[in-house]
């Protein structure tokens, strides 16, 4: 009796002990599902924050992007008032100055152009030009500096165009015309000369060479490069610097403007029927203001050199 007894008691202590295991077990899980729970809420708390900070920011930088929107368009309506300004100026000098108008580049025929300088040029200028000596200046003004060109000749009705005159019998360039303006200016990279002009008898000195491909339209003005209507055979100090002094400040005035026009003309002297020219003649007007006014005359001579005029040979002096 006393045996059953005690044996039920011990059933009764593991059941009770069963019990209270069972119990600490589910104390346990509960425990950790809590501190799980806890961690879960303090990353979404944790990436609540940094959602709002990045909202914050972009709103930041949404505001600096309107406030440079704003900047622009101000920018824009300033730009848009000063091209109003320009045009109305424009406007006016059309009104106030003979044949000042814009309009696309055309290129007439290579003749008429030439034609027309020829008669407004007297013949006894060009006699006159080719009977000077060379004495101790290079460069020398022509009718005080005066280009003279008539109204028809500096029309911009058609716009931009080059004309250069057929070669004479003798194989030479014998003249140059142009109403110049951006859109005559060369866009792609300059090519090397083939083309040998009359009288080509270069010969190597201590500062390069004797002679120049000399072109009577500078390539930076009008884009021609190895066209014989437009080389002559010119002096080094002809071709650089005095020549290319006076394009660089043509081609200058070009470049500030696309409304900027320059009629000019550059004409090779001969004396005779001699192949290499006695220097060359340079006028040059600018539309609508005297920022480019010029006629002139350079010396086709080279310092320490004889030059044979009827052949181009030369000899050191």
């Amino acid at each position: 009796m006393k045996t059953k007894t005690k044996f039920a008691a011990h059933l009764i202590y593991l059941a009770t002990a069963l019990l209270l295991l069972s119990a600490c077990s589910g104390q346990g899980a509960a425990a950790e599902k809590t501190a799980e729970k806890s961690e879960a809420q303090q990353k979404i708390a944790k990436s609540y924050q940094h959602t709002k900070k990045q909202v914050s920011r972009l709103r930041d930088e949404n505001d600096q992007t309107e406030l440079a929107l704003d900047e622009l368009e101000a920018d824009r309506e300033s730009t848009e008032a000063h091209i109003d300004e320009i045009t109305s100026h424009i406007s006016q000098l059309n009104k106030t100055t003979p044949a000042t108008s814009t309009t696309a580049t055309s290129r007439p025929p290579a003749t008429s152009t030439a034609k027309t300088a020829a008669a407004a040029q007297p013949k006894s200028a060009s006699t006159n030009l080719a009977n000077l000596n060379y004495t101790n200046s290079q460069e020398i003004p022509v009718n005080n500096n005066e280009p003279n060109f008539s109204a028809q000749e500096l029309s911009t009705a058609r716009g931009a165009w080059e004309s250069y005159a057929n070669l004479d019998s003798l194989n030479r360039a014998v003249d140059a015309n142009a109403l110049l303006s951006q859109k005559l200016m060369p866009t792609q990279k300059r090519t090397d000369l083939t083309w040998d002009p009359t009288g080509w008898k270069n010969k190597r000195t201590k500062h390069g060479w004797l002679y120049n491909r000399s072109h009577l339209i500078g390539f930076q003005l009008s884009g021609e490069n190895n066209n014989p209507k437009n080389l002559i055979t010119g002096t080094q100090s002809l071709n650089n610097p005095l020549m290319l002094s006076h394009e660089m400040d043509i081609a200058t005035y070009i470049k500030a403007s696309p409304a900027h026009y320059v009629r000019y003309e550059v004409k090779p002297i001969y004396r005779g029927n001699e192949l290499v020219a006695r220097g060359v003649q340079m006028r040059a007007q600018s539309i609508g203001d005297n920022q480019i006014h010029l006629n002139l005359y350079i010396f086709n001579v080279e310092s320490g050199y004889r030059i044979n005029y009827s052949d181009g040979s030369s000899v050191v002096e």
